[in-house]
């Protein structure tokens, strides 16, 4: 018994330091100088100096306004003379931080509610009236079965817009291939709050009389805020004439990298350009279209349309600022609790 009081006892009593072993070796000393000169070397030179470590930072707010410009006039046999300007391919003629250009069209002229034959497709054909169940449709038909078989065409009859559309032909070169002429102004803002600090892409020096002239250029005109859309298509990698046919997606990047420890006259932005749409193995759906339709009141006053197919391109903008998380990203290591099991730590 006493010896278990006494085990205790120093147990609780007892205390220890820490031993400090000083190792006279000129080559163990070296190397820890030397280690510890590299972590000092890295925090200052590379955690401070160069990556900034000790700033702050912060996510902007953006704006983006667009205006293209540019006009082209086509003549064809289907469609006749007709001048285009902003206010036809534009469509809507505002998008939030995008634009839509129409490059080409499938249209349908005089269209009118009535009846008429349904386009020759195996889900359509028929031999008698049989063949059509009445008030039947589906996502590809252009209208209601009435339950008649149009024996000329030999295809279900239906109730719709009249004549239907006939999509299964896209013309070819692009009708208004033009457009890679057409150029659009961007205008775009920026603020980063917590700093009370705002830029704007059409730069301080810039003035009417040098918008009225230039034209974006890596090379030769950085800061111009006016792009020609050939020259961002050519930027992606990508032909103008090619994709205008059936359409396509673009991406214009706009980035902000400011460091507010410098002049503000190098906060400037950097553009790129680049096909968000991109084609990897077989295609289905290509392209970008929608339909979209003009209505008024012919002479006998009955109402009709004008139905477009529009194929064309969108123009998507991003505006971001770079945020400077590469220490913490190499300091730390996130885990979720799924991954876990998968996590080895040794000593």
């Amino acid at each position: 018994m006493k010896n278990c009081c006494a085990v205790v006892c120093d147990a609780v009593l007892e205390y220890d330091t820490p031993r400090v072993v000083l190792i006279n070796n000129r080559t163990v000393g070296v190397l820890n100088r030397l280690v510890q000169l590299i972590i000092l070397a890295y925090v200052i030179g590379w955690v401070f100096i160069w990556e900034k470590g000790y700033q702050e930072f912060d996510y902007p707010f953006s704006s983006v306004t667009t205006k293209v410009k540019g006009v082209a006039f086509t003549n064809s046999t289907e469609f006749g003379e007709h001048l285009w300007d902003a206010a036809d391919y534009v469509i809507p003629p505002q998008q939030k931080s995008s634009f839509f250009v129409m490059t080409n069209f499938v249209m349908t002229k005089n269209q009118m509610q009535g009846k008429c034959p349904e386009l020759p497709s195996e889900k359509f054909r028929c031999k008698s009236d049989s063949d059509c169940t009445k008030g039947h449709h589906s996502r590809h038909s252009n209208g209601i079965l009435t339950g008649t078989c149009n024996k000329e065409k030999n295809t279900c009859e239906i109730y719709g817009w009249c004549p239907v559309e006939n999509d299964t032909v896209i013309p070819k070169p692009a009708i208004l291939g033009k457009a890679e002429n057409f150029t659009v102004l961007i205008k775009n803002g920026i603020t980063f709050p917590k700093f009370q600090f705002s830029r704007r892409n059409i730069m301080p020096s810039i003035n009417a009389s040098y918008l009225k002239v230039c034209s974006f250029d890596e090379e030769f005109h950085p800061f111009c805020p006016i792009f020609c859309l050939g020259y961002m298509v050519q930027k992606a990698g990508e032909d103008f004439q090619t994709i205008s046919v059936e359409g396509a997606v673009m991406g214009i990047l706009i980035e902000w990298n400011c460091n507010l420890d410098q002049s503000e006259s190098k906060c400037v932005p950097k553009y790129t350009f680049e096909r968000l749409d991109k084609h990897f193995g077989t295609v289905l759906s290509p392209g970008y279209n929608f339909r979209f339709a003009r209505y008024y009141i012919n002479e006998n006053g009955t109402q009709t349309r004008d139905l477009y197919k529009a194929f064309g391109i969108r123009f998507v903008i991003k505006a971001f600022g770079q945020k400077k998380n590469y220490y913490k990203e190499k300091k730390y290591k996130y885990v979720k609790d799924n991954e876990l099991m998968g996590v080895g730590f040794s000593s």
